[in-house]
């Protein structure tokens, strides 16, 4: 069964991508821990993350890596946190969190309430920054 991120890659639903080439996609997340907090996942369909062939794992970590980059260079931050958590989708994905201390990545903690706007904004900066 297609997760939202399958949707998401396929154009049935919209998301507010930040980049994208054949093989992975990084967009935002829409309960943002940070103005920023982006996903990278793979197009190809896998629940766990760990499931991913070697090439496609290093793939995907390389893109997660341009993706963080262009973050760093966009958002105001310390620096670009991951978090692999892997339970909200049953589908392969990296969090990227612009981070300024130790517990900005808390997923407890309330999220960001963002206007389309704002998103908008935060997605095309980011993508402008992202060297593919």
């Amino acid at each position: 069964m297609a997760s939202v991120f399958t949707k998401l890659i396929n154009g049935e639903l919209p998301c507010y991508k930040v980049a994208e080439d054949d093989n992975y996609l990084a967009f935002l997340d829409i309960n943002p821990l940070a103005k920023g907090h982006t996903l990278v996942i793979p197009k190809k369909e896998v629940d766990y993350i760990f499931d991913l062939k070697d090439e496609e794992y290093k793939g995907l970590f390389l893109f997660a890596k341009k993706v963080a980059r262009g973050i760093d260079l966009a958002v105001e931050c310390r620096r670009v946190g991951i978090a692999v958590i892997g339970l909200e989708v049953p589908h392969a994905h990296i969090h990227l969190v612009p981070v300024d201390g130790i517990y900005d990545i808390d997923f407890s903690k309330p999220k960001l309430n963002l206007s389309d706007e704002e998103f908008f904004q935060i997605s095309s900066m980011i993508s402008e920054k992202v060297e593919l």
